[in-house]
């Protein structure tokens, strides 16, 4: 009893310090879901707070971009993301869906003149990166026609490559804003490789290229071709603004010296000065040119044309298993080629080439010299020289007189010489002991009896030539070519053209002027489309291209660069009406009546 009675209170007591720890216990639990459900509302604002500020910085970006773009077009709102194809075409006029046509069409784009746009690459935005720094991966071009399919746009290799310059993703997208760009009035180019200012008339081989174009932007690279031949020209500096027009326009251009003026040259076509005169030393590997320039002076020119000089090219090379062959042309061929020159010299060893004009009023201007490595490394020395006839002179009249015929004179039986009767005994038992006729067709030359297994003739051309130097008139003259254009022709049916050519020299001599019937119409000359032509519209040297569409081209003589570039108009100098250029002879006679 007594113990029970002394427990009743510690079961009290306990009772009661429980219920104030389940007390305290459910208190903390409603003080930290009163935190957390405050914790969660602060956040939720938070969200919504910056979700806000997103949209408010979206719609600022959007009106700004807005606002850039009505700025940049003028009043004109076009911006289009567009995925990046490639196709192979001169310029930079781009190729937009039809879409975009009526887009443009709608606002009036069409009524403002000729259509530019800004292209640049889409990619997700870095951290920390500004917006000009993506200004600097943008470029401008023109629109060739609204043809693309829908959702891409067609760039040609000159937008490809400037506006992918380094990494080229997956999937190209490019952004593409109407742009109002202003007429250029000055340019600063730089070759990035030499050779381009040895070209003749090189600024208007640069305006040919860029008639193609509709625009020019800074850090921009031009392609000019010339040829077979491709120059890369970076734009540094365009006024009055970073991207201009250039249609309907005069520019001043300014071209800037490359870096590098004679680096690396024998991978390279680079025009070498050659002083006349004087030695100049090099040498060549096997399959490839080193090229020099030399000019011929208008006093020097006079000379030449009447007969009292000679323009001589002389080339002392070392002959212990190499060998060099000499090729010369006439500006506006600047790099010579072994089907593609004017004088040409394939003696082995050491040789001299005479250059002697046809045309007596084409002697003076510039010269280019290749000199091509035929077999090994060649090492050799180079000159050019303005030399007297005189010397060859007393040498022919030398060699007249020893030849003539005297009055008692026999015809020697074997050689056909003639022979003084008081010696023709003894002459012929020495002939017929110690020479021999070639029996060749048309040859009849008196041999050595030793020397007469080294008197071969060609199969092909009946040339004669020693043994050791068939195998390269072989591969000169009748190994296959490959033109760039396709043809496969031997030389002398690639030729381009052949002017006169006096090979000097102890060995054969392998001048193009010997060998018999060259045909008169020379594939590099008439009818491939690589070769070059002075065009009789621009005046410029460019590729003459193949056949015209127009029959009416054809039967003028044309070529398919003439008949186009024959195709831009220009006022009549009587009536002020645009005439097509091709057509301004024919309109002159048929409505002013001149002749």
């Amino acid at each position: 009893m007594d113990f029970e009675l002394r427990s009743a209170p510690e079961k009290l007591e306990r009772e009661q310090r429980e219920r104030m720890q389940r007390a305290k216990a459910k208190a903390d639990r409603e003080r930290r879901a009163k935190a957390e459900a405050a914790r969660r509302r602060d956040a939720l604002e938070a969200s919504n707070r910056e979700r806000r500020l997103d949209a408010a910085r979206a719609q600022e970006e959007a009106d700004q971009k807005m606002e850039e773009v009505m700025q940049l077009g003028k009043g004109i709102s076009f911006s289009h993301m567009f995925e990046a194809l490639r196709y192979d075409g001169p310029g930079d006029k781009i190729k937009l869906p039809p879409s975009s046509f009526k887009d443009l069409s709608d606002q009036g784009a069409l009524d403002k003149g000729p259509m530019y746009f800004r292209l640049s690459k889409v990619r997700d935005r870095v951290p920390g990166t500004s917006p000009d720094q993506d200004a600097e991966e943008a470029t401008c071009c023109g629109v060739l026609e609204f043809t693309a399919r829908e959702g891409s746009a067609q760039l040609p290799s000159h937008v490809w490559n400037n506006l992918f310059q380094s990494d080229i993703p997956d999937v190209p997208l490019i952004e593409v804003r109407y742009a109002s760009l202003p007429k250029g009035t000055y340019a600063k180019l730089k070759p990035e490789g030499v050779g381009f200012s040895d070209l003749p008339n090189h600024r208007a081989v640069l305006e040919t290229a860029l008639r193609n174009h509709a625009t020019l932007s800074e850090n921009d690279v031009v392609m000019v071709n010339y040829g077979q031949l491709q120059y890369k020209l970076k734009v540094l500096e365009l006024k009055p603004a970073s991207s201009v027009s250039v249609l309907e326009t005069d520019i001043e251009v300014d071209i800037e010296r490359p870096d590098s003026v004679f680096d690396n040259e024998e991978n390279q076509h680079v025009l070498v000065p050659l002083e006349t005169g004087k030695v100049e030393s090099g040498a060549v590997e096997e399959g490839k040119f080193r090229y020099y320039k030399f000019s011929v002076e208008e006093g020097v020119a006079e000379k030449v044309a009447s007969g009292c000089v000679n323009i001589e090219v002389k080339i002392e090379s070392d002959t212990s298993g190499s060998d060099t062959d000499i090729y010369v042309s006439r500006h506006p061929l600047v790099f010579p080629t072994q089907h593609r020159h004017e004088w040409s010299s394939h003696e082995m060893g050491s040789k001299v080439l005479i250059l002697k004009p046809k045309d007596a009023t084409l002697v003076s201007g510039l010269y280019s010299l290749g000199v091509y490595g035929f077999k090994g490394t060649a090492k050799f020395q180079l000159s050019v020289a303005v030399k007297d006839v005189i010397d060859s002179q007393r040498i022919d009249e030398q060699g007249s007189v020893s030849s003539a015929v005297n009055g008692d004179s026999v015809v020697c039986k074997n050689c056909k010489r003639h022979i003084s009767s008081r010696t023709s005994v003894l002459h012929e038992a020495y002939c017929v002991r110690h020479n021999v006729i070639c029996m060749h067709d048309g040859c009849g030359v008196v041999l050595r009896k030793e020397a007469a297994a080294d008197h071969v003739h060609c199969s092909k051309c009946g040339q004669a030539f020693q043994q050791r130097e068939m195998e390269k008139h072989m591969k000169v003259f009748h190994e296959p070519l490959n033109c760039p254009c396709g043809v496969v022709l031997e030389k002398e049916e690639m030729q381009y053209m052949i002017m006169g050519c006096l090979v000097l020299g102890l060995a054969a001599t392998f001048c193009h002027t010997f060998l018999p019937s060259l045909p008169k119409v020379k594939h590099q000359s008439s009818t491939c489309p690589f070769r070059l032509i002075v065009c009789r519209f621009c005046g410029d040297t460019v590729q003459a291209g193949g056949q015209p569409l127009d029959v009416r081209d054809r039967l003028r003589n044309m070529c398919e660069h003439e008949s186009i570039c024959g195709s831009r108009t220009a006022p009549c100098d009587s009536c002020g009406r645009s005439v097509m250029l091709k057509e301004m002879d024919i309109h002159a006679i048929a409505v002013h009546q001149k002749s």
